[in-house]
């Protein structure tokens, strides 16, 4: 596949000396405010994402309280949740390319608009066809903030350094999930309802917001930097090199650096779009989102009913799933900037493989277990499976893209993933109620294996075309 962390001697030719000065590649202070708002900005959209999940319990006793058994609300809401999840697959599809053609700024603001206001509107709703409504809103216009925040990264950060700037960044869908999470499950704790939580969520997301609008620029050189190196093998650079092998003009091009000036659509996806090692890892996404989204929405419910947990001690802890994500998100950028080219497919292997360890013994805890064993392992399943997630939407796509399309790349390998976020919601949601949480997690042991199965195919790939390139 495309992700590379060195360059060997006798591949492509890097940029020639005097292109890329040694200033532009100094990590100033410049550079960590912008990877700090961005990491702030996406926490920020957790507010207005994880307040369902949150109070999902409260919302589903109060349905019952107007005429819907509970289990009719659990299954109206997870069919709702399924609807929002197509709407951000769909609005993945579209803002990769939007951000990569418009700017990452624009995108990644305008997301933060959108979410707020639904978020009003579902706190103001009072029936399934309202809630349906401003649940697909906001989802539609919760796709477009990750899309934004790789187009920014993408235009500040040098290739090099893409598995652990990603890695810091992703900590805002992980940390910035569990903070979320916690912040609302003490509102609950002090007797707050469900609608309270929506309205301090979409106040919370306005605050960040405002301080993303004031300080964060699209590109270093609006700071009087220069621009970073990007990654000599993204796919823009192979077509390059493909076509001037084929008969070209013969003009030496320098790989990584892809000008930023107007360009197509179809230039951008046509070399995504024929390359094996991205139809692969948008195959990954699917699985790996599926099983994130359905921690992400039912571990609450699932400490509730399975585990006997009061609501907003369940709250606090689905915490730990993203919370010891992040942890496993930051060691594997860290390692995977340090393992060479096919180090992300090595670790995508390892987690995935120990993720759905954790899920077969999900699927035997008895009934009345001490809460201890089933929280332990949701957090045993956040590190494993969090830590491959990110590579796939985060250093990858950059990787793929480079600074031309790495916000499309991002986008499709997230819209592919999001597709499989109505099995995460309507088919969890009736698997649990007519077979339990066991068989449910049994089922997702099986998505779980099939992931990795995948991962090793992509692994072995990878180290057959190292051992070409090197012969």
């Amino acid at each position: 596949m495309s992700s590379i962390n060195s360059l060997a001697p006798g591949q492509i030719e890097p940029a020639q000396p005097g292109s890329r000065p040694a200033s532009g590649r100094r990590f100033t202070a410049w550079h960590a405010g912008t990877a700090l708002l961005l990491a702030l900005g996406y926490s920020g959209y957790y507010f207005c994402r994880s307040d369902l999940s949150v109070v999902l319990p409260g919302l589903i006793h109060d349905l019952a309280q107007h005429g819907i058994t509970p289990n009719q609300a659990q299954i109206r809401l997870g069919f709702m949740a399924s609807l929002g999840t197509v709407a951000y697959a769909f609005g993945k599809f579209f803002s990769g390319a939007l951000a990569d053609t418009g700017g990452g700024r624009r995108i990644f603001l305008g997301g933060m608009a959108g979410s707020i206001f639904f978020t009003i509107v579902f706190a103001m709703s009072g029936g399934f066809p309202l809630f349906t409504l401003a649940w697909l809103g906001n989802r539609l216009f919760q796709s477009q903030g990750w899309a934004g925040l790789v187009r920014v990264s993408s235009r500040w950060f040098s290739y090099s350094t893409y598995g652990s700037v990603m890695a810091v960044v992703s900590l805002s869908f992980l940390f910035g999930d569990a903070g979320c999470r916690w912040m609302m499950s003490q509102l609950l704790a002090h007797g707050v309802g469900w609608r309270g939580v929506f309205f301090f969520a979409s106040g919370a997301l306005a605050v960040l917001m405002l301080t993303c609008l004031l300080l964060l620029r699209e590109a270093p050189e609006e700071r009087g930097l220069r621009a970073p190196e990007v990654n000599p093998r993204n796919v823009y650079a192979e077509a390059k090199a493909t076509n001037a092998e084929a008969g070209g003009d013969g003009e030496r091009v320098n790989a990584g650096a892809i000008g930023t000036e107007a360009i197509g659509i179809s230039s951008i996806l046509r070399p995504l779009l024929t390359s094996f090692p991205f139809w692969m890892v948008c195959v990954l996404a699917f699985g790996a989102t599926m099983l994130r989204e359905t921690f992400n929405l039912w571990t609450p419910t699932y400490f509730v009913q399975f585990v006997h947990l009061a609501p907003s001690i369940a709250a606090s802890r689905s915490a730990l799933f993203p919370l010891c994500g992040g942890a496993s998100v930051l060691l594997g950028g860290f390692l995977s900037d340090k393992l060479g080219p096919n180090g992300r497919n090595i670790l995508v292997v390892a987690g995935m493989t120990g993720c759905t360890v954790c899920l077969v013994l999900m699927g035997q805890v008895p009934d009345h277990a001490a809460t201890w064993i089933p929280t332990i392992l949701v957090a045993m399943a956040g590190f494993m499976l969090l830590g491959p997630y990110s590579y796939l939407a985060g250093a990858m796509s950059l990787d793929f893209g480079g600074e031309r399309g790495s916000a499309t790349a991002a986008g499709i390998i997230d819209g592919f993933g999001y597709l499989a976020g109505w099995l995460s919601g309507d088919t969890v949601a009736r698997i649990a109620v007519d077979f339990g949480w066991r068989r449910a997690f049994v089922c997702l042991a099986g998505v779980s294996l099939l992931t990795a199965l995948v991962a090793v195919v992509l692994t072995v790939h990878q180290r057959n075309r190292l051992l070409r390139e090197a012969a």
